[in-house]
């Protein structure tokens, strides 16, 4: 199962760096793909830690994606990291292999210390419709033009139906990255 989450990782000064990305996992085992280069793998590589963040915020993924990278994190327990302060539980990792990849390693990592900070009360559709968007903004020199208008013309009929204020403003920071990848493509 992959997992779309919010991974928080430290280098060894201690600074941290939030990501999106989907996690794969089984039980308390997960495999973090980060693609080359990216802060998320150096940091891996680094400290051999990382947290796992579950997070109903799509303003974070979507934030992560568009240059708002400053969210509030609070300390770990068990790694030298942060947790983001609106996970509503989070998974503190320690790295145990690696099968290197030219493209997009595989970080197979354990968990060793999780934790709940608050219920979770669903998702609407408007939140699966940013997480999808980001995920199309993370792919944006991958895939063609038309793909993505297709898909987000389907991701608009539900996000419109059931969007609040945070997913309006998280969907708006992706549509203006859209815009300004098809006015430099043009």
């Amino acid at each position: 199962m992959i997992l779309e989450t919010l991974i928080t990782t430290v280098n060894a000064s201690k600074q941290a760096h939030i990501a999106p990305m989907g996690v794969h996992t089984d039980n308390d085992n997960f495999i973090i793909l980060p693609f080359r280069p990216s802060a998320t793998l150096d940091n891996l590589l680094e400290t051999q830690t990382a947290v796992i963040n579950y997070c109903d915020d799509v303003r974070i993924f979507s934030g992560c994606l568009t240059g708002r990278r400053d969210w509030p994190l609070e300390a770990t327990k068990t790694i030298e990291g942060y947790y983001l302060q609106a996970a509503l539980a989070h998974d503190e990792l320690q790295v145990e292999r690696i099968e290197d990849d030219p493209v997009r390693p595989k970080v197979f990592c354990r968990s060793v210390h999780k934790s709940n900070h608050k219920p979770f009360s669903g998702f609407n559709r408007a939140q699966f419709a940013v997480i999808e968007a980001a995920i199309l903004v993370s792919r944006l020199n991958m895939l063609p033009d038309e793909k993505i208008r297709q898909e987000l013309d389907y991701l608009t009929i539900g996000f419109e139906k059931t969007a609040g204020s945070k997913e309006r403003e998280a969907w708006n920071w992706l549509m203006e990255v859209i815009e300004q990848h098809w006015e430099k493509s043009a």
